[in-house]
């Protein structure tokens, strides 16, 4: 086991940077998931601690020892790919055990190793099939399997799951979840889907156009996103935005004015926004915080908004609203018990204790 540390790592292709003064240490046994979307530079970042990629400038380092002029094969690293890159002509058993044999590893030691794998991921009734003889699903635990069995200090993995349906994704996040906690060893996952990053992820790093936004747990992205790009990427539905808001005191109160409607802004935040007032911000507010008023939770700060219905979706525990007012279409989530129709002008209610402000001109939360 082993810990991995970024250390101001640039790559460059001609004058596209694909990765932006990386910087990141991750301690022994922590699961990071790196997420953003495609081109953000994610699978690079990874690629490079692989051996896979070059490095332009900066450092990456596995323990102690730097490994920018290691070769991949003496990395002490094991990587578990998109596509599984499972060999088609051989069995289960051979795939599994062929790293031991390059490292030419006893004949008895590969035989324990590989049978002891198999009967953990639950497939040793597979060690005689081959690839094409298998499920998706039953694939992805070969591929793992075979990283598992050279016991490495760091567990590498690439969109491991984009190949599954949506109920084997479900119980492949489960699988891997678990398999982190058994084998206590450095995991780093990339995905461009944040509800495998929220699921899954100790810490989560999100990119964007080869940058670090933010790296956080993932409740703290949540709660307290330090920008706008990572506001708006994690949560699902995301956040809701209103772009040309503006701050400003009246009577006592300080009010957002978003340019469709006026909310109060909590007495507990005056003295951190105030040095924004009459300037423009970016007001935001998740979907889960916006309640219908027939249904209002105790203890939130409200903030009354009327809008026209333009949608309902019905999704049994809950309902997602599209909401209009001006032009401007915003989404709540709320009660299923709520009597709402298309068409229909109706109450809903801004829960401001969760509410954001973002700097329109640096797009940074206000925090």
């Amino acid at each position: 086991m082993a810990s991995v540390s970024y250390r101001n790592v640039w790559k460059r292709w001609g004058d596209v940077v694909a990765v932006h003064d990386l910087n990141i240490d991750i301690p022994d046994g922590e699961f990071l998931v790196f997420v953003g979307p495609s081109g953000c530079g994610k699978s690079t970042s990874l690629r490079m601690l692989a051996g896979l990629e070059e490095i332009s400038d900066g450092e990456i380092l596995i323990g102690d020892r730097v490994v920018n002029n290691v070769a991949p094969k003496d990395r002490d690293i094991a990587m578990v790919f998109q596509s599984y890159a499972l060999y088609p002509h051989m069995t289960v058993y051979d795939n599994m055990a062929f790293g031991l044999r390059l490292r030419r590893t006893p004949k008895q030691v590969i035989d324990e190793r590989v049978r002891e794998t198999a009967a953990s991921l639950g497939i040793e009734q597979l060690l005689d099939r081959r690839p094409r003889q298998l499920s998706g699903g039953q694939r992805q635990r070969v591929a793992v399997g075979r990283a598992i069995v050279r016991e490495p200090a760091v567990f590498l993995l690439d969109e491991p799951l984009s190949n599954l349906d949506a109920k084997l994704r479900v119980e492949a996040r489960t699988f891997i979840s678990k398999l982190h906690q058994r084998l206590g060893t450095t995991f780093i996952y990339v995905t461009h889907d944040q509800v495998e990053a929220m699921t899954m992820g100790q810490r989560i790093a999100v990119l964007n156009a080869g940058k670090l936004m933010q790296i956080d747990t993932p409740t703290n992205l949540y709660d307290h996103p330090g920008n706008v790009f990572v506001a708006g990427f994690i949560g699902s539905p995301s956040m809701n935005f209103f772009d040309n808001s503006t701050l400003f005191e009246e009577g006592g109160k300080m009010i957002v004015d978003t340019g469709y409607f006026r909310v109060e802004v909590q007495k507990e935040r005056h003295e951190l926004y105030r040095p924004h007032l009459g300037k423009k911000v970016v007001f935001g507010i998740r979907p889960d915080n916006i309640a219908h008023s027939q249904f209002v939770p105790p203890g939130i700060i409200p903030a009354p908004v009327e809008a026209n219905v333009d949608v309902v979706e019905e999704m049994g525990h809950e309902k997602i609203l599209y909401l209009e007012e001006g032009g401007k279409t915003f989404l709540a989530r709320v009660d299923p018990r709520s009597d709402v129709r298309v068409g229909q002008r109706t109450q809903v209610i801004f829960n401001m204790a969760v509410m954001h402000l973002f700097d329109a001109e640096t797009e940074q939360a206000l925090q």
